[in-house]
């Protein structure tokens, strides 16, 4: 069975509370609950985790390899700086998608660039919650497609 890692960053933990009308009112459990739901419907295993703390990030890429199948990860404000971050994703050793909630690209200045992205097999921003569902749909389907 394929197994996924949904990562979450720094702040994600507000979700729902902190500026609803940038984030939406959906809470992590909300999120966690409806990529627990896909999953179930894709046939495949996800693990679910939040840290507020970039070396916990790191330590669960680093442990991506031999547990996990691939990660979708959403790094939060880290995606814009965090070149540890980076290096972690390039060294996990499975497929990484980055996600997230809103679109990176319409907001301000130095959110636009993701310094993550590039060591990514793939990045999907805006859509919400459903860029959770997305970067699931899509990690499942790039590992499938790899196994044929």
């Amino acid at each position: 069975m394929i197994r996924v890692l949904v990562l979450n960053g720094p702040n994600l933990d507000l979700l729902g509370r902190r500026e609803p009308g940038v984030y939406g009112s959906a809470t992590l459990a909300d999120i966690e609950s409806m990529v627990a739901r896909r999953a179930g419907e894709l046939g495949v295993e996800v693990s679910l985790r939040q840290s507020n703390h970039e070396g916990e990030l790191i330590d669960a890429l680093h442990g991506a390899s031999g547990t996990f199948d691939a990660v979708v990860f959403n790094p939060g404000a880290y995606a814009h700086y965090a070149y540890a971050l980076l290096d972690a994703v390039a060294a996990a050793e499975v497929p990484v998608v980055e996600v997230h909630l809103t679109n990176i690209a319409a907001r301000e200045v130095f959110r636009r660039t993701s310094v993550i992205a590039p060591a990514c097999v793939g990045q999907i921003s805006g859509f919400g919650p459903r860029s959770y569902l997305l970067g699931l749909d899509a990690v499942v389907e790039h590992l499938r497609g790899s196994r044929q």
